[in-house]
């Protein structure tokens, strides 16, 4: 508790929740919609505008943010168009996101601190700005997924059935993925570029068993990243650690823990999912 007298301390708590709340609800449909590839792509494809930004000088934030809104809609249309590629295809996209970036940063004179915070992660040094502006991507978010939830889960669970329905299932991929894009721009305060994924998956992944429909999924996987950030900090704080490696070293450790819980349960009990 003591770590709270110190702003920064204050301003990363914050941050590392409303974090949890964009993993909850964005890695839950991720998960459920098998796009773990694709919101990688995106997470490395944004090191390209980081780079940009830093060899224009432009503010990186909305930089990277209107690079990965580019480089996410260019890998849906590529999804749509060519699906049995698609891997290919968004893991060619991946490379050049990164060899775009590094070939910008090679090219900006200096060497700048913000590109380690963006490929490790910065959470103590979250800004009352950067808060603000993940607050309202968490609106956002949870102001799409509440209005069109119905779609959301007929497409997540099968897309052929919610053609037939008459879900714009197209559109509704799109605004998803844009929506993503923007999440995992803001994740990368948190747990930075290379740890991302794992925030976005270990969560939902872990919440999936033990939920019965999508809304307890997403609660769930939110109260999962919220514990291990919450614990990740506080092992930061103690240990003097890097913090975005210890929130995924604790959410690892948790993964390895439930799958040891389904082995057990599955040894003593075989007839049980696992």
């Amino acid at each position: 508790m003591e770590a709270l007298q110190f702003e920064f301390m204050r301003n990363a708590l914050m941050a590392g929740l409303l974090a949890s709340v964009l993993c909850g609800v964005m890695g839950t449909l991720v998960v459920v919609n098998r796009l773990v590839f694709l919101s990688g792509g995106i997470a490395h494809a944004a090191y390209g505008g980081i780079g940009m930004a830093l060899y224009l000088g432009w503010p990186v934030l909305p930089t990277t943010v209107g690079f990965s809104l580019g480089a996410s809609l260019f890998m849906a249309g590529v999804m749509s168009g060519a699906r049995h590629r698609a891997d290919t295809l968004i893991g060619v996209l991946w490379a050049v996101g990164m060899a775009v970036g590094i070939v910008f940063v090679d090219l900006t004179p200096g060497y700048n601190t913000d590109l380690m915070s963006y490929l490790f992660g910065s959470i103590l040094a979250v800004s009352d700005t950067d808060l603000w502006l993940m607050a309202l991507t968490g609106v956002l978010v949870c102001g799409f997924v509440a209005l069109q939830y119905d779609w959301i889960l007929a497409m997540s669970y099968d897309e052929e059935f919610a053609r037939v329905r008459r879900v714009p299932v197209q559109a509704l991929r799109l605004v998803f993925i844009g929506l993503l894009a923007v999440a995992v721009v803001m994740i990368m305060r948190v747990v930075g570029l290379i740890l991302v994924i794992a925030l976005l998956t270990i969560p939902p992944f872990i919440a999936e068993r033990y939920s019965t429909d999508l809304v307890r999924m997403m609660i769930a996987s939110s109260v999962l990243s919220a514990a291990f950030t919450v614990s990740g900090l506080a092992l930061s704080y103690v240990f003097d650690l890097s913090s975005g490696a210890s929130i995924i070293l604790v959410a690892a450790a948790c993964f390895w823990f439930s799958l040891g819980i389904d082995r057990f349960r599955s040894q003593r009990d075989p007839s049980s999912p696992v």
